[in-house]
C-alpha cells in the first residue's frame, strides 16, 4: 500500500514523520525522505495516519482509496427544451477547488454544461449553466443556476474559487445575469427578463459559423445570442452559494447595455458578440498580500481586463486595462484563449500574462509583441539555465506575425528567445520536461513533428499527445495526459507508454479533451486528476500508484502553481505549472 502525505512550507526542513497503520506505529521516516511510504504488509482494509515527529497535534488520517480513485456521486440538472423546441441534457464539465468551509480540506466546484452549448461563432439557443459545490465525501453543498441570460460554451463562464479576503474560506466569483439563482434560491436581477435574441441576421466577415446568402454575402444568424441586457459580476459565499455582492460587469458590451449591431462592431470588432463575449478569468496577488480577481473580455480585437478586490464584505474595482484607451492600441488582438499569472518582474506582485502581452500589477501594460492570438500557453521556469520565467505559446494569425507557429519568450520583458515557422494555424503546443538528456523543458507543437530543447534546437520526434502534462509517476519528469489516458514519453524509442487508461470515463470540451481538473489535491507533491464518468453520474479523483524518492513542499503552496489551478478552467484549459524549475537535473538526474 502506498501512503503519501503533505509536506508544508512551514514544516522544518529536517522534519521526520511517523506513519501509523490501524492506530499502531509502523515506521518513522528519515530526515529528507519523501513524504511517501510503501507498506508491503498493508491491505485495502488498513487505515493509515501520519504525525510529524515532535508535533503535539495528533496523527492525521492519510487519504487512501482502495480502487486508486475517490468516487463522488453526481445528480445532473434536469434535461430541458429550448424555445426552438430542441431538447438538451447535461454533462459534468470543468472543475476547480477551494476550502469552502474552512476545515482545511478542499471542496470541489463543478460546472454543468448543457449538451447544446455553443462556441461564440455559432448561432443557437443553449440551456442554462449550473455550478455545484461538493465535499469529498460526496455531499453537495449547493447549486447555482446562472439562468437563461448567460449563454453556455467554453468562452462564456469562467469561475474563480479562492479565498479572496483571507478569512480561511474560499469564495466563488463569476459573471451573472438577470435571472441567475444563487445557492440559497435568491434571484439576481430581473427573474422574468429574457435577453436572448429570437432571430434576425447581422453582417459577418468571418467564415466560421457564417450563413452564406445566395449572393455570397455572409451573415450571422442571431437566434440564441445575447447582445443586450445588464451584465453582472457576483461573489458567492463558498459554503452556501449565497450571493454576497453583485456589481455591473466591467467593461460592458456597450455603455447602456443595448448596442446596435453597428455599435457593437465598432466597439469590439463584430456585431454578433463573437469577439465581445469571449471571457477569461484568473486570480492574482496584485498588492503582494491578498488575492484579487481578474476578469478579461475580448482578445481577437479590443482587449480589456478588470481587477476586483473582495475585502471586508465589499466588492471594489482595483483597475481596468483596456486596449481602446489612449496609448494601449498595440495591445489589441494579442490575447490568448487562456491567461497565466506570475510575478515575472520579481517585485513581489503578480502580473497577468494574457498571450502575446502582459499587464503589470498596477493595471498598466508591461509588454506586447506582434505575435497575436494563440490557443495554448505555458508559463514557468522552462529554461533553468537563464534567470526568471519563460512563456511558451503557439499562434493562429500567421499572416500577421510573419509565419510564426510557436515561440519562447522571456516572461518579464517579452523578448522573443526563439521561434518555429508555420504555414497555418498552430492549434496545439506543450512545454514540459519529458527528456532527462536535455536540461530544462522540452517544447512541441502541431506545426512540426519535432521536439525542441530550451534553445530551440531539434532533438528528436515529438510525442503524439499535445494536451496536458502531469507529474504522475515517481521521477521528476512530467507525463502526458490526453483525454482519459496518462502516458510516459520513452525518449529512447520516441514513443509513449501508457501508465493509466481507466474505463468508462470521459474528458471534456470535445477535441480539447481535458480533465475536469488536474491538481496536487492530496498526498505528496504528485498531481491528481479528476474525470467524469461517461454517464455524468460520477466524478472520479485518481491518484498516483507510484512510489517516489523525491521530497517537495505540496505544489499547492507554490504561488504560480496554485494560481494556475484557479485559472485552469478558463476557456481552453491548460495544465498548471510551478514558479520554479521542477524537472531532471543538469546531468539527467531524475
Amino acid at each position: 500500500m502506498l501512503v503519501t502525505w503533505r509536506l508544508l512550507a512551514d514544516d522544518p526542513k529536517n522534519a521526520r514523520f511517523r506513519v501509523l497503520r490501524d492506530g499502531k506505529p509502523l515506521t518513522v521516516t528519515r530526515q529528507g525522505a519523501a513524504t511517501a511510504f510503501v507498506d508491503t504488509s498493508g491491505t485495502t482494509a488498513s487505515t493509515y495516519a501520519v504525525q510529524r515527529v515532535g508535533d503535539r497535534v495528533g496523527p492525521q488520517r492519510a487519504m487512501m482509496w482502495d480502487k486508486g480513485y475517490l468516487s463522488i456521486p453526481l445528480v445532473p440538472p434536469v434535461d430541458g427544451v429550448t424555445p426552438a423546441g430542441e431538447a438538451y441534457a447535461y454533462t459534468a464539465n470543468d472543475a476547480s477547488i477551494g476550502d469552502l468551509d474552512g476545515d482545511g480540506l478542499h471542496e470541489i466546484v463543478l460546472k454543468w454544461d448543457p449538451t447544446n452549448s455553443h462556441d461564440n461563432a455559432h448561432t443557437g439557443y443553449t440551456g442554462s449553466v449550473f455550478v455545484d459545490a461538493y465535499r469529498l465525501d460526496g455531499t453537495r453543498l449547493w447549486r447555482i443556476d446562472l439562468g437563461r441570460n448567460i449563454r453556455a460554451g467554453a468562452h462564456y463562464t469562467q469561475f474563480l474559487v479562492f479565498d479572496f479576503d483571507g478569512d480561511g474560506r474560499a469564495e466563488v466569483a463569476m459573471k451573472t445575469g438577470d435571472g441567475t439563482v444563487d445557492g440559497t434560491g435568491k434571484v439576481i436581477g430581473d427573474a422574468k427578463a429574457d435577453w436572448r435574441s429570437s432571430g434576425g441576421e447581422v453582417p459577418q466577415q468571418d467564415r466560421t459559423g457564417a450563413k452564406v446568402l445566395p449572393d455570397g454575402t455572409k451573415v450571422a444568424p442571431m437566434q440564441g445570442r445575447i447582445v443586450k441586457g445588464p451584465e453582472y459580476l457576483t461573489v458567492f459565499e463558498g459554503l452556501t452559494g449565497k450571493a454576497l455582492a453583485t456589481a455591473p460587469y466591467d467593461p460592458p458590451r456597450f455603455p447602456g447595455g443595448n448596442p446596435t449591431p453597428e455599435q457593437l462592431a465598432a466597439s469590439w470588432g463584430d456585431g454578433y458578440a463573437n469577439r465581445s463575449d469571449r471571457y477569461l478569468a484568473g486570480v492574482a496577488y496584485l498588492d503582494g498580500h491578498l488575492p484579487s480577481m481578474v476578469f478579461g473580455r475580448g482578445y481577437y480585437a479590443r482587449t480589456a481586463l478588470a481587477a476586483w478586490d473582495w475585502r471586508g464584505g465589499k466588492l471594489t474595482q482595483r483597475w481596468l486595462f483596456d486596449s481602446s484607451a489612449p496609448g494601449n492600441a498595440d495591445y489589441a488582438g494579442r490575447g490568448n484563449h487562456q491567461l497565466s499569472v506570475a510575478d515575472v518582474d520579481g517585485d513581489g506582485r503578480d502580473e497577468v500574462i494574457y498571450g502575446s502581452m502582459a499587464v503589470d500589477d498596477d493595471g498598466k501594460g508591461l509588454w506586447t509583441k506582434p505575435l497575436f492570438h494563440g490557443d495554448t500557453m505555458h508559463v514557468s521556469d522552462l529554461d533553468p539555465a537563464r534567470p526568471g520565467l519563460e512563456k511558451f505559446g503557439v499562434f493562429e494569425d500567421i499572416r500577421s506575425n510573419g509565419g510564426l507557429g510557436s515561440a519562447l519568450l522571456d516572461a518579464r520583458s517579452g523578448e522573443v528567445l526563439w521561434t518555429t515557422p508555420a504555414d497555418q494555424d498552430t492549434g496545439r503546443g506543450v512545454a514540459a520536461d519529458i527528456d532527462p538528456r536535455h536540461y530544462g523543458a522540452e517544447f512541441w507543437a502541431s506545426n512540426s513533428d519535432r521536439l525542441y530543447d530550451t534553445k530551440g534546437r531539434e532533438i528528436g520526434p515529438r510525442p503524439r499527445q499535445m494536451n496536458f502534462a502531469i507529474w504522475w509517476d515517481g521521477d521528476l519528469l512530467r507525463e502526458l495526459l490526453d483525454g482519459t489516458t496518462i502516458s510516459k514519453w520513452n525518449w529512447e524509442r520516441g514513443t509513449s507508454d501508457t501508465l493509466l487508461l481507466p474505463e468508462g470515463l470521459a474528458s471534456n470540451n470535445g477535441t480539447k479533451a481535458n480533465p475536469a481538473l488536474q491538481a496536487d489535491l492530496i498526498g505528496d507533491w504528485r498531481e491528481e486528476v479528476i474525470w467524469r464518468r461517461a454517464d455524468n453520474r460520477e466524478l472520479r479523483i485518481y491518484t498516483t500508484p507510484f512510489a517516489t524518492t523525491h521530497r517537495f513542499v505540496t505544489l499547492m503552496q507554490d504561488p504560480v502553481y496554485r494560481l494556475g489551478v484557479a485559472w485552469q478552467n478558463t476557456a481552453y484549459n491548460q495544465p498548471p505549472h510551478t514558479g520554479f524549475y521542477l524537472g531532471a537535473g543538469p546531468n539527467g538526474e531524475r
